[in-house]
Formats: C-alpha cells, sequence, structure tokens
C-alpha cells in the first residue's frame, strides 16, 4: 500500500492551523478586547515609589534619560540608580544630577563579583537600597514616553496587586532594522499580555515593570536562578507571578522606549539572550509556548511542501489566507494600544520569517551558551 505523503502533510497543516487559530482567538484576541480601567492614572491611594534602575557604562543615556524620571508627576517617589562599575562618565554625571534633584539616591558599585551573574548583584542592591515597599524598574537607556509613567504603574497597586507588568518598546526609525525589532518587542509583548489576561502570567520585562518589595524577599529575590546570565526580569515574574496578584498596565502613557540595536549581529546576541533564559519556565508555560512556535513552524514547512510538490495547493492557499487574516486583525488591534500602528502591515513577513528564525535561535544557544549583560 503506497502512502499519500501529500494527503499526511495537509492533514498537518489543517492540525497546524487549528492550533494557531486557537492561540490567536483564545489568547491574543484578549489584548484586542481588553480596556483600561478609567482611573486617569490615579489610585484610590497614593503609595511612595523607588525606581531602581542599574546602569553600566551608561552616561549618555543618563544624561538623556534620567531627567525625565526624575522629573515625574507623582508626588512622593525616589530614584535608586546603581553604577555597577562602570568606567566611563557615569559616575560623575550622577553626581551632578544629584546636586540638582533631592530625590536621587545613587549607589556606586566598586568590585566586581562573580557569585551573581548579569545585572542580578546590582539589582538585588538597589531593591535593598531601597525606601520603599512598591518598586518599579526600567533601564538606564529607557525614557518614560509621558510624565505620568509612575501615576500609571501605581494606580494598579489594589486588591492584593503586587506585581505590574508594563510594555517596554523601541524609539520608531527608519529602516528595515528598526521595525524588524519593534515588531519582535511588539510580538513578545503581545504574547505575555494576552497568556496574563488569560490567568496565565508568564513573564515581564525589566524595561518597565514593577512589584512590591516584600514580594521580592518572600521569594527569595533572585537565588533561584542566580547562576544564569539572564532572567532578572522574566525568570522573577515566572517565578512569582499568578492570576490573582499580577495586573497589566496598557496605556500609551505608560510606555517606556529604549534605542534598538543598530546592528542584526547585536540583536541576535540580545534575543539570544532572552531565549537562554526559556527552558527555566514552568513546565506548562514552556508547553504552551513551544507548541504556539513548534506549530507554526511546521505550518510553513508544511505549507512549502503542499503549494510546490502536491496537487492541494488550493487548500493551502485557503488555509494561509484564514491564518494572515487572523494574524493581522491581531496585529492591528493590538499595535494600536502601544502606539504601533503601523506594525500590522509586516506581520504577514515577519511572521514567516520568525517562524524560521527562532528554532536557528533556539538552536545556537544550546551550542554556544556564552550571553552576557554587558
Amino acid at each position: 500500500m503506497q502512502v499519500d505523503w501529500g494527503f499526511i502533510v495537509l492533514i498537518t497543516l489543517f492540525i497546524c492551523t487549528f492550533i494557531q487559530l486557537i492561540y490567536h482567538w483564545f489568547f491574543l484576541s484578549r489584548l484586542i478586547f481588553h480596556r483600561e480601567k478609567k482611573t486617569n492614572g490615579q489610585a484610590s491611594k497614593k503609595e511612595p515609589i523607588s525606581v531602581i534602575i542599574c546602569a553600566k557604562n551608561e552616561d549618555s543615556n543618563l544624561e538623556k534619560h534620567l531627567p525625565l524620571i526624575l522629573e515625574q508627576k507623582y508626588s512622593d517617589y525616589e530614584v535608586v540608580v546603581v553604577n555597577d562599575n562602570s568606567k566611563d562618565n557615569t559616575e560623575n554625571i550622577l553626581e551632578q544630577f544629584k546636586q540638582k534633584y533631592n530625590n536621587l539616591n545613587v549607589v556606586n558599585l566598586k568590585n566586581s563579583v562573580t557569585f551573581f551573574k548579569g545585572k542580578k548583584l546590582p539589582l538585588s542592591v538597589g531593591i535593598k537600597t531601597a525606601k520603599n515597599n512598591t518598586l518599579i524598574f526600567t533601564d538606564a537607556d529607557c525614557r518614560p514616553s509621558s510624565p505620568y509613567w509612575l501615576n500609571n504603574i501605581q494606580s494598579h497597586f489594589s486588591n492584593g496587586t503586587e506585581l505590574v507588568l508594563g510594555y517596554g518598546g523601541y524609539e520608531k526609525k527608519k529602516g528595515f532594522l528598526n521595525s524588524f525589532i519593534r515588531f519582535d518587542a511588539l510580538t513578545v509583548a503581545m504574547n505575555y499580555f494576552s497568556f496574563a489576561l488569560a490567568g496565565i502570567p508568564y513573564m515581564g520585562v525589566g524595561r518597565n515593570l514593577a512589584y512590591k518589595k516584600n514580594l521580592f524577599f518572600k521569594a527569595g529575590g533572585f537565588t533561584s536562578h542566580y547562576k544564569l546570565e539572564s532572567g532578572d526580569d522574566d525568570l522573577f515574574v515566572n517565578q512569582v507571578a499568578n492570576s490573582k496578584n499580577t495586573a497589566l498596565e496598557i496605556n500609551p502613557k505608560s510606555i517606556t522606549l529604549s534605542l534598538p540595536k543598530t546592528s542584526f549581529k547585536n540583536w541576535l546576541l540580545q534575543k539570544k539572550r532572552h531565549f537562554s533564559t526559556g527552558k527555566h519556565y514552568k513546565k506548562r508555560h514552556k508547553l504552551l509556548l513551544g507548541l504556539f512556535g513548534a506549530s507554526n513552524f511546521i505550518f510553513y514547512v508544511s505549507l512549502t511542501f503542499i503549494l510546490f510538490f502536491t496537487n492541494f495547493w488550493f487548500w493551502g492557499l485557503l488555509l494561509l489566507i484564514i491564518k494572515m487574516l487572523s494574524l493581522m486583525v491581531n496585529y492591528y488591534f493590538s499595535s494600536k494600544k502601544f502606539n504601533e500602528k503601523l506594525l500590522f502591515l509586516y506581520s504577514p513577513i515577519f511572521d514567516i520569517i520568525f517562524a524560521l528564525l527562532n528554532p536557528v535561535i533556539i538552536v545556537s544557544d544550546l551550542l554556544y551558551k556564552k550571553n552576557k549583560w554587558k
């Protein structure tokens, strides 16, 4: 009996399309229909805040962005900057700002420590130094999109909320690479926001993240993954977040923006570092994310076979159209929430590229594990 491989691949394509549509309309569509509570960035009770920033050789970024953080429209907050053994002019710039701003608290680390990797030691020092229980995190190369960033983030800390996930995007510049990187950041955000709305929070980004100081110490800080270079944001969220203690901040006034990488190689190294933590997520998160990515990869491989090597090309085109329409609808409405309105136009081509590129990055991380923060 001769096996009809074309028919088997077609069935595989149908199954992958079905899985993708479940993710698009059960998970990702939640972000489309999510409506922020109209608080105007005002919580019922304004709590004192500590903003934590780690800086390593960031003199130019601090000079541009730190004033925007120090001059937020919020009555009671401090900004703790941990200078992690910088060799540039970071320390002098921070000293100058300290003379001007009473709410700036600077910690200078002078000695390298090997038992904590990446940002985890300076972050831990910053958290311990912070005077307040409500902590908001960003990076030295980030700027808030408005002076109401702190207001909007802090407004969610009520009714048992211990953790708030925000959106960290990238500055819009000309060129394909810029659109590519911004699309990737948007995709990552769509996934972790949508899963959190489904009651399955699994990650956040350190460019825009907030949690309670007592939650950090209750969880043992970063000790469960202290040997890993990355994971100070996503692995910690993966460890402590649940459907009851996690809130989302989706408001254009609460976005943080940073400059993206200017070369594909540098972005690829950054992306590989981010992927290196995924294998340490909880099992159900790895299963859900793995099934989503694997079904997308198999979809395009099966589709290529169907279109060029079988007589089932009509079904292949039909399933492709259905998938792309679902994809573009989700990206269109979701991108509007994050001021990335035109990125949905790139979604068909970028979805194909990332479906094929992500497995390559994962394999590369397995073969070459050297991933450094700075």
